[in-house]
């Protein structure tokens, strides 16, 4: 009897079964994080920016006051190597402003502009619509467990 293939394996036109579910389980959240970001760029895209430049601004505006480069990096939700060309960018928007420090001149900080807030706050209801429309399929039991479930993963991945 030949089982029926699953949506991912639908999806990437796999013929062949996976070799085990929790490799199937990967691709599927591999291929599921491919299509958020894919969904979630179609909201910040028409502004300009790019959901990791979205981040950057959730972060600043979140931190309440200037940041230095570095714990920005740190409180990214996707890792960037390229923080500082990325705030680049975001100052030559004029969404962010950097300055040095008076008292060590080689750390720099970096804080949300007027122009930065305005933006992220005209994207705040977009972008939670979106998060709820992704998510309107899950009860909110199914939700907890969903959360908990990626706790647990994240947890087991040491890098």
């Amino acid at each position: 009897m030949k089982n029926k293939a699953s949506a991912v394996q639908q999806e990437i036109k796999q013929s062949r079964p996976f070799a085990n579910r929790e490799q199937e389980a990967i691709v599927a959240l591999l291929r599921t994080t491919d299509v958020l970001r894919r969904y979630l760029s179609n909201v910040v895209d028409p502004h300009g920016i790019t959901l990791q430049q979205y981040n950057v601004l959730r972060i600043l505006r979140g931190a309440g006051g200037a940041l230095p480069t570095m714990e920005i990096g740190e409180r990214m939700i996707e890792e960037a190597p390229g923080v500082t060309r990325m705030l680049d960018r975001l100052e030559k928007k004029n969404l962010v402003r950097r300055t040095r420090q008076s008292t060590d001149r080689r750390q720099v900080l970096c804080a949300i502009t007027e122009e930065g807030l305005r933006l992220v706050d005209a994207l705040d209801h977009p972008m939670n619509s979106a998060d709820l429309a992704v998510l309107a399929g899950l009860s909110p039991e199914q939700l907890d467990g969903f959360i908990r479930s990626l706790d647990t993963v994240r947890g087991a991945c040491t890098v």
